[in-house]
C-alpha cells in the first residue's frame, strides 16, 4: 500500500467509471497519525488531509503549513458549535455539518469573519442511531435550510453502516445530490472508495491505506 499505490487505484477506478482523470479527490486521513508520517507523505508532494477532532488538527496543521503553504485540511469528524470558530480557521472544507444548530453558528460566525470554509452537509444513510447526520428523509429541507443561510454549500457527506453495502448508501447520496443540483459527494473509504468513485464520489477519505495502521494505544 501507499500513497502512490492508492493513487493509482483512484485512478483506474475513474478511468473505468468513465470520469475525468483527477474529478476524485484523495483525502488523506492523518488523524491519530505520528507526524513523521504526516511528513512523509507531504514530502511526497499530496497536499489534501482530513482530521477528526479540531483540537488534534489545531497541535498539528499550523507548523507544517508553514512549511507546507498550500496544504488544505479538511475536518471529516464531528464539529461541536462551540468549537466552531476555531475549525473555521482551521479548515478549508468541513465535511459534517450534521444539524441546523450548526448551520446557523457557522452562519453567524462567516458574517462576522467574512469568509467560510466550504461546507458538507453529512446524511446518516443508514439511519443509525449512534451516528451523527440529517435522516435521508429531512436532507432536501436541511439543505434548503442551509442554503438560506447563504453558506458555501458544496455537497453532501455519508459513512454507510459496516455491515451494510456500501454501494446502496453511495447510491442514496448521489441520488439526494442530484436531486438539490449539488455535485460534491464525500463517500468511500479504505475498503471501498473505487465502488464510491463508481457512483460519483468527488472525495474519497482514506487513512491507514496510505499511512499504515493507527495505533491508539
Amino acid at each position: 500500500m501507499g500513497l502512490n499505490d492508492i493513487k493509482a487505484r483512484i485512478a483506474k477506478a475513474e478511468k473505468k467509471a468513465g470520469r475525468a482523470p483527477g474529478s476524485a479527490q484523495l483525502i488523506a486521513v492523518s488523524k491519530v497519525q505520528p507526524n513523521e508520517r504526516v511528513e512523509a507523505v507531504l514530502e511526497e508532494g499530496h497536499r489534501l488531509f482530513g482530521e477528526n477532532k479540531v483540537q488534534e488538527a489545531a497541535g498539528k496543521w499550523p507548523a507544517f503549513q508553514e512549511r507546507f503553504p498550500d496544504a488544505e485540511v479538511h475536518l471529516i469528524g464531528p464539529l461541536q458549535s462551540n468549537k466552531a470558530r476555531q475549525a473555521m480557521q482551521l479548515f478549508s472544507a468541513i465535511h459534517s455539518l450534521d444539524r441546523p444548530k450548526l448551520a446557523t453558528t457557522l452562519a453567524r460566525l462567516a458574517q462576522e469573519v467574512g469568509h467560510c470554509p466550504d461546507v458538507f452537509v453529512q446524511v446518516n444513510t443508514g439511519e443509525e442511531e449512534q451516528k451523527a447526520g440529517i435522516l435521508p428523509a429531512e436532507a432536501d429541507a436541511f439543505i434548503k435550510e442551509v442554503r438560506g443561510l447563504d453558506l458555501p454549500l458544496r455537497g453532501l457527506m455519508c459513512i454507510p453502516p459496516v455491515d451494510e453495502t456500501p454501494s446502496l448508501h453511495f447510491a442514496l447520496l448521489a441520488k439526494i445530490a442530484e436531486r438539490n443540483g449539488l455535485d460534491g459527494l464525500s463517500m468511500g473509504m479504505s475498503s471501498d472508495f473505487e465502488q464510491a468513485i463508481a457512483f460519483g464520489a468527488t472525495h474519497v477519505r482514506v487513512g491507514s491505506a496510505i499511512f499504515g495502521e493507527r495505533d491508539y494505544g
